[in-house]
């Protein structure tokens, strides 16, 4: 896509000027229908296209922030895949400026196709569009961290190419390669490295992954929750008093315990459930003994 895109230019001296081509004719079109436009006009569209990628980037930072909020370890490192793939796709498009050589639209082609913004500097090259690149870079990696974000992501990442050829900064196939470049290098890495990284997190963060917490019994402590694999001391919570939980005999339902600290053994390696005097103990392992479920006041259960 990008070679078929590119106007060419490895090997050659000087330049590459396009100065035709269905390329060349829609910039004309564009920027001619912006040629009586009020003055005011030029300086909101330049800061509508420094504006796009403001707002990916805060929506990067706010899926990153919400991730570590709520300790989510594939939402962590997508943003992190995100924000580098983007910086990635960046330095590619970088590469690709001093290797084609091409001439920005505004000098290359004749008077009739001024430009609303100021062309830029001698040397700063046309093919491929950084902008493009970083907002497609952005937009893919939200939508795919969250789809539901795609319906704004997207747009805003087409408005931003757009943009660059309205302001007659660039030519339509430079935004098209930069947002090619962009989607597709954000894409691969979170491709490539998504679970990895997911792992990662959880373990340096200590964040949760999307299993969910297992019953166990640590060494005869009582059972807990662990969050993570082998991890030890976790506590389980009650939203109820223990006070109300039934002893194994025929207890009526909703008959409470004789006084506080009452204890509800786990009998280990009896398979028998402390409630319905069948099956083995939630959470208890094969084996283990003398396991229960204490309410201390004040403290978690353990």
């Amino acid at each position: 896509m990008l070679a078929w895109l590119s106007p060419g230019g490895l090997g050659r001296a000087g330049p590459v000027e396009v100065t035709g081509g269905a390329s060349a004719s829609a910039y004309r079109s564009v920027t001619g229908a912006l040629a009586d436009a009020p003055s005011w006009a030029a300086a909101a569209l330049e800061a509508a296209t420094e504006g796009t990628l403001v707002i990916l980037g805060a929506l990067l930072l706010w899926a990153a922030w919400t991730a570590v909020r709520r300790k989510d370890a594939r939402g962590v490192a997508g943003a992190v895949l995100t924000g580098l793939g983007t910086v990635v796709a960046y330095a590619g498009s970088e590469a690709l400026k001093l290797v084609v050589d091409e001439e920005r639209p505004c000098r290359a082609l004749d008077a009739g196709a001024e430009s609303v913004a100021e062309c830029p500097g001698v040397g700063d090259w046309s093919f491929p569009s950084n902008h493009a690149t970083l907002a497609a870079g952005l937009a893919v990696g939200l939508a795919v961290l969250r789809p539901r974000l795609a319906v704004v992501t997207l747009p805003l990442a087409g408005a931003a190419a757009l943009l660059r050829v309205l302001v007659g900064v660039h030519y339509p196939h430079d935004v098209l390669a930069g947002a090619t470049l962009g989607g597709a290098v954000v894409a691969a890495v979170l491709l490539v490295f998504w679970p990895a990284a997911q792992g990662a997190a959880s373990r340096l963060g200590r964040l949760r992954r999307d299993d969910a917490g297992l019953m166990s019994h640590d060494r005869g402590g009582g059972p807990v929750v662990d969050a993570q694999p082998r991890q030890k001391g976790a506590h389980v919570g009650f939203d109820r008093s223990l006070h109300h939980m039934q002893s194994p005999g025929d207890l009526t339902v909703g008959q409470t315990g004789a006084e506080k600290g009452e204890y509800v053994s786990f009998p280990g390696g009896e398979g028998r459930d402390p409630v319905t005097g069948s099956g083995t103990p939630t959470g208890q392992g094969a084996g283990s003994r003398g396991g229960e479920v204490r309410d201390d006041p004040g403290r978690d259960p353990r």
